[in-house]
């Protein structure tokens, strides 16, 4: 019977590597139909940035309640995944608690410590269920989360609720067959919360004990499994993305935006001044701004992906909290939502980008775009620094530079702009007039 778990282990192992492995293909693919772009300077602030952000989950903490539940959620899953790794050895060459007999003393305690951060876990998913379905909290409960999205945070959840049960239910039922000395389970030593669901167990028989255990065990593995396959679909998927997400952040000031460099070659030609390592024209001339996702830099994409759909960019949002339509967090859902389209579109040997759909119009509204002030609050939010601005800025530059389509009101900013140097339309040399006249008035007082 210990060959068929083995080999029914392994080609289980085998199909979800499979399927986990043609997903991240597939994301891969989705993300590189972005523009490309190179961001490898500053490698030791690179590092640094990843390991506060990322790993540290620093900007979590600027709401301290949520950031200690989740960090309760983050590492359990960190440290608790060693312990899979037992369940896989375990699977993988037909033993019980590998690890066990090498440990000693320092297995129970280890076994301890995963119990309490289950535990943990289970506390934390609990409060967050409270916070999403009970409590209600504003930016959880936004238009752009009905639906699948709301379902999502809310499966996951249960999911993880179930897994750590599992895990409790399992150590439970071991230990009483291991103190029965039933077949080949170990005494580990006392583990402190799952001896608490010993009374649950302790009246049933050896053989339903073990069907009890060897079930716990099956369905933690295969849940976890499935969780990781799962998660490539979900808003969890910056369980993975938000490490590489923080190392290519943007590392220039908050303010500063990125000029197009087709503009600033035009501009600095015209005026006379050298352009450093400028290549041959293109023969045909690319398209200012963005349209669709792949008029995106590939970080951009990159960004989507990993989109938390936490709402702390949304909930810090001048133009969403005044009642425009402008919410950041939708921006970064709406261009996932695009790349998952088109990726499907071209696997499925479909036109794909040519499908006469694009990000702008069919996904995201003109209004929502212009309603932003360019403030930066949703860069500064984001606990895994994602930046919709960019992406917003570059939509406005397609609108503003091939359509033509910005409000009438802001072209006659650009022109005083252009020929005063300023929004307003009067001279440059009239600009300090107002001074004059606090002088008079002092004066005359």
């Amino acid at each position: 019977m210990s060959i068929l778990y083995q080999l029914a282990f392994v080609l289980i192992l085998g199909a979800a590597g499979y399927i986990l492995g043609k997903r991240i293909k597939f994301l891969r693919r989705n993300i590189l139909l972005g523009k490309p772009e190179t961001r490898n300077d500053q490698p030791e602030l690179r590092w640094k940035t990843m390991a506060l952000v990322a790993f540290g989950q620093q900007k979590m903490f600027k709401r301290v309640i949520p950031a200690l539940l989740h960090l309760l959620i983050y590492v359990g899953f960190l440290v608790i995944n060693l312990e899979v790794l037992e369940f896989v050895l375990d699977g993988v060459f037909g033993t019980h608690r590998l690890f066990a007999p090498y440990l000693g003393g320092a297995y129970t305690v280890a076994m301890n410590f995963f119990e309490f951060l289950a535990v943990g876990v289970l506390i934390s998913c609990v409060a967050f269920l409270i916070r999403r379905n009970v409590l209600k909290v504003g930016r959880l409960n936004k238009p752009e989360l009905k639906g699948w999205p709301a379902l999502d945070a809310n499966l996951i959840l249960v999911i993880e609720i179930v897994l750590m049960l599992a895990i409790l239910t399992m150590n439970a039922t071991d230990q009483i067959l291991a103190e029965r000395g039933v077949g080949n389970y170990i005494d580990v030593g006392p583990l402190f919360f799952s001896h608490f669901l010993f009374p649950i167990f302790e009246g049933l028989s050896d053989g339903f004990l073990v069907f009890v255990e060897r079930a716990a065990w099956w369905f933690h593995i295969i849940g976890i499994l499935a969780f990781a396959i799962y998660v490539t679909y979900s808003k969890h998927l910056h369980i993975f993305l938000a490490f590489p997400n923080t190392w290519y952040s943007n590392l220039k000031p908050k303010g500063e935006m990125k000029n197009m460099p087709e503009v600033t070659n035009e501009v600095n030609m015209m005026l006379g001044i050298p352009v450093e390592n400028q290549a041959d024209p293109p023969a045909e001339i690319g398209r200012f701004g963005a349209k669709d996702i792949n008029d995106l830099s590939w970080i951009s994409v990159l960004n989507a992906y990993s989109c938390t759909e936490c709402g702390r960019c949304t909930a810090e949002c001048p133009a969403n909290i005044t009642g425009k339509n402008l919410s950041p967090r939708k921006i970064m859902m709406d261009v996932r939502d695009r790349a998952e389209e088109v990726g499907k579109s071209i696997d499925a040997g479909g036109p794909g980008l040519e499908d006469g759909k694009s990000l702008l119009g069919d996904y995201i509204t003109k209004e929502e775009l212009n309603a932003c002030t360019s403030c930066n609050a949703c860069v500064e939010a984001c606990p895994v620094n994602i930046d919709p601005l960019s992406i917003i800025l570059q939509m406005r530059r397609y609108i503003a530079m091939e359509e033509s389509g910005t409000p009438s009101q802001w072209n006659a900013m650009f022109q005083n702009m252009e020929t005063s140097f300023s929004p307003w339309k009067f001279s440059p040399s009239d600009r300090f007039n107002w001074a004059d006249k606090v002088k008079e008035s002092e004066q005359s007082q």
